[in-house]
């Protein structure tokens, strides 16, 4: 059985958690407990050298690492329903809007980078999350001026499926709420993310629903 480690307020294991869902796969979950520490101990360290979620174990037992490297995975093991494009230039922009979020947007504002802000660098709360919502202004301003129809959005960020592009936004989005920043100026992104969240597949994955949420 496929197994993921994740938390349930991740990002990374968020987006991994719509993929496997989306793809139909059944797999168990093993909750690590960011807050608690539980990804800096020795048995998790044997999986992740960085400490880090999510990881997804294989079937055949192999840890994975690194959200868009599991999705991409999980894409080429498990082709059908597709997370990319056909078309070459469609895939890579599909995988531009995807690192948008993931590899510029979250890494400045995940936990670790929070409790490091206020725990190491005397940074006060109200400071914190200044720093937050302007990381999340500027991605979101660039990727809604992205997301528009010319580009080849539809539904969703790509056409009228879920992409990976998708599978990012939307924790992203979960936790700009959760930080009570003001979505008002970008309707293209609160219009997919409520397409999204209508699909049983982002529904399920959602943080709330998660087995570690209480």
């Amino acid at each position: 059985m496929t197994t993921l480690h994740g938390y349930f307020r991740s990002s990374a294991a968020y987006r991994v958690r719509i993929a496997l869902n989306l793809k139909g796969l059944a797999h168990e979950q093993a909750p690590v407990n960011l807050v608690k520490g539980e990804n800096r101990g020795d048995a998790y360290r044997t999986l992740n050298p960085q400490g880090l979620v999510p990881v997804l174990e294989t079937e055949e037992g192999v840890p994975l690492t690194q959200s868009l490297a599991i999705c991409e995975y999980l894409e080429e093991r498990y082709p059908t329903p597709a997370l990319l494009p056909d078309n070459l230039e469609e895939r890579a922009r599909v995988r531009a809007l995807a690192q948008l979020v993931a590899c510029e947007m979250h890494p400045l504002n995940n936990l670790r980078v929070l409790k490091y802000l206020v725990g190491e660098l005397g940074v006060s709360e109200q400071d914190k999350l200044t720093w937050y919502r302007h990381w999340v202004i500027e991605g979101f301003d660039a990727l809604e001026s992205m997301l528009t129809p010319a580009a080849g959005t539809g539904d969703f960020c790509h056409g009228d499926t879920p992409t990976l592009a998708d599978l990012c936004l939307v924790p992203q989005v979960f936790n700009a709420e959760r930080f009570e920043c003001d979505l008002a100026a970008y309707p293209t992104i609160q219009r997919i993310t409520a397409n999204c969240r209508a699909l049983e597949a982002f529904r399920l994955a959602a943080p709330g629903e998660q087995p570690d949420a209480n």
